[in-house]
């Protein structure tokens, strides 16, 4: 009820002080009311005396007035009044009697300046006065003219003045009952605004102080308060409006909170205690990792799925030195997927221990932790472990240089786990695709690319040769008399030949060459950016070694040859295709001319 007090306190007290100001004002117009009425009057006692002197001068018997002055001290509320002759006076008549001799200083200075003097004596708790000393001035204008019997004066010269004492006591009196008054209506009025106050607003501020316990406790993330019950009808529905709101939004945020978590990692659960915060966060990271899955679903291969990948660990968490591998768990194969730091650890050779343990492995838990790990000295690692299907484990390690770099990198293990987890099917999906690919490309029995993959790559090879002005060598092979090997010693012999002649092809090529089955037992080569003489060069090597291998049928074995026939890529036609028949025209002409032989096209076998 902080507020209630200080509304009622600040209420009091302003009120208070406009009836100080009220007070001070009264008195202070009281007082001056008071000395001016007080000052009227003696003025016009001043101003009646006057002219009765005077009228007793013109009628010759101011001789007599020491009886009309001996009966000014009977006048109601004057203590004590004299009169004092001017000097000029007293040397034109003299010195007059008792009553008409000035009497103080005071005197002396009206006489002499001919200013009225006011002394105010006042006191609050004794007897208070008023004196006033009033000049007569001198005049010849009007009915009377002073100047006619005052021979030695002339106008607004002082020819004398009338002193007035009388006390205050009264409208002092009446001053302390006014202002006593009001001040006791003022304590009323004021007793009366602060339980009309407390009636009215009470239940309002009552309100208002629970609700700001409320927000308070909302504000450090706890919505578990509710506001309490408010007397008043409009006090009540705002309270249960309130409240219903927070258990709607403690229950809602708690459901979200609980609800959306689900689908990042375990480990990155735990953080606000406050629902609204963990929301927007949990929302945050959800979209940031929502937009890296819409964005890698549209990469054409996983290389650039894991360069993202690395982006999203430099740009957003800060990590700089790390490296990407796969490792194949049926076959313990280890590949580079990708590469930011220099490969400090021996893991092709000695294995990878987080990928054999399914385990963090943390230096900075054990320096040595990892045996492969033998250029690690300066630095703490962390090797993380990655399921991304059932044959393949991605495993991400990192590099530190300091312990500050340590702790962070701790830190954004969970969120690393959020994006490999969001990789993990588009990772899969695009392994698969590209076997399906390969499959449907590849030759079962040999393992060369098949006519599929030639109908594929035609248009990149067309383009290739035109953009950078290379040639391909095309080398038809055909093994002689093969039927009779399967005739003979049966397909499964048959078969071997296949796979050795494919095998001796693979050996005689470059890595840039493609070997193609291309029929039965006949074989397509297109040797990259290859001139005239190394066309040959290389058909003939491969007709050699074929010659000289021999394929073992049990205890013996047999001895194959081939013919070759060879055409030039875009010199004998800017077609591909009709080369590959150039090509198959000479080797008609190896077969019909002996076979064992390699020959080359020209326009004569048109």
């Amino acid at each position: 009820m902080k507020t209630k007090n200080k509304i009622i306190f600040t209420v009091i007290l302003l009120i208070s002080f406009m009836f100080l100001l009220i007070t001070v004002d009264m008195i202070y117009n009281f007082r001056k009311y008071g000395v001016k009425s007080i000052d009227d009057k003696a003025h016009a006692v001043a101003k009646t005396i006057e002219h009765a002197l005077t009228s007793q001068m013109v009628n010759g018997t101011i001789e007599h007035r020491e009886l009309f002055l001996s009966q000014l001290k009977n006048i109601p509320n004057i203590d004590k009044i004299w009169l004092n002759r001017s000097q000029k006076v007293i040397d034109l008549y003299g010195e007059g009697i008792e009553e008409e001799k000035y009497q103080d200083a005071i005197d002396k200075h009206v006489l002499a300046t001919g200013e009225v003097q006011r002394v105010i004596n006042d006191n609050l708790f004794t007897q208070s006065s008023y004196r006033i000393s009033i000049p007569y001035k001198a005049t010849a204008n009007g009915k009377i003219n002073c100047i006619s019997c005052h021979t030695n004066a002339k106008e607004g010269d002082t020819l004398g003045s009338i002193s007035l004492k009388m006390s205050i006591d009264d409208t002092k009196e009446m001053g302390i009952a006014t202002v006593s008054n009001t001040i006791l209506i003022a304590l009323i009025l004021m007793i009366a605004i602060t339980i009309l106050l407390n009636f009215i607003i009470s239940p309002f501020l009552s309100l208002f102080d629970s609700i700001k316990k409320v927000m308070h406790k909302a504000q450090e993330g706890d919505y578990s308060y509710r506001v309490e019950k408010a007397k008043g009808k409009e006090a009540k529905d705002v309270s249960l409006w309130i409240n219903g709101l927070l258990e709607k939004l403690e229950t809602t945020l708690e459901n979200i909170d609980s609800k959306i978590s689900i689908f990042l990692s375990d480990n990155q659960k735990v953080t606000s205690k406050d629902h609204l915060i963990n929301v927007k966060n949990t929302v945050d990271r959800l979209s940031d990792v929502y937009k890296f899955r819409k964005t890698i679903e549209f990469d054409e291969t996983n290389d650039v799925i894991y360069e993202r990948l690395a982006q999203i660990l430099e740009t957003q968490m800060g990590v700089d030195e790390f490296n990407f591998f796969e490792i194949n768990t049926a076959t313990s194969e280890t590949v580079v997927v990708y590469s930011k730091k220099e490969i400090l650890c021996d893991i092709f050779n000695l294995g990878c221990r987080s990928d054999r343990t399914n385990i963090i492995v943390d230096s900075t838990q054990f320096k040595n932790i990892c045996p492969a790990c033998t250029n690690c000295d300066g630095f703490n690692y962390f090797c993380i472990p990655y399921s991304i299907s059932n044959e393949i484990d991605l495993i991400i390690s990192i590099y530190a240089r300091t312990k500050k770099e340590s702790l962070k990198i701790k830190e954004m293990i969970p969120y690393i786990q959020d994006y490999v987890d969001a990789a993990k099917t588009v990772i899969i999906s695009k392994k698969l695709m590209h076997t399906l690919e390969m499959n449907a490309q590849t030759d079962s029995l040999t393992n060369l690319k098949n006519r599929k993959y030639l109908e594929d790559t035609i248009p990149k090879i067309t383009s290739q040769t035109s953009r950078s002005n290379i040639q391909y060598g095309v080398l038809l092979l055909d093994i002689d008399f093969f039927k009779v090997v399967n005739d003979t010693y049966g397909h499964d012999i048959g078969d071997k030949a296949l796979k050795l002649v494919a095998r001796i092809l693979n050996e005689s090529i470059r890595e840039a060459d493609i070997a193609i089955r291309f029929g039965g037992e006949e074989f397509l080569i297109l040797l990259y950016n290859c001139d005239e003489e190394s066309i040959f060069t290389v058909a003939e090597k491969i007709r050699t070694k074929i010659e000289q291998t021999e394929i073992p049928i049990g205890t013996i074995s047999i001895k194959k040859t081939v013919s070759i026939g060879t055409s030039i890529f875009p010199k004998d036609s800017e077609n591909i295709n009709d080369c590959i028949k150039f090509s198959d025209l000479a080797l008609y002409k190896a077969k019909n001319s002996g076979r064992n032989q390699v020959i080359t096209f020209d326009e004569s076998m048109l």
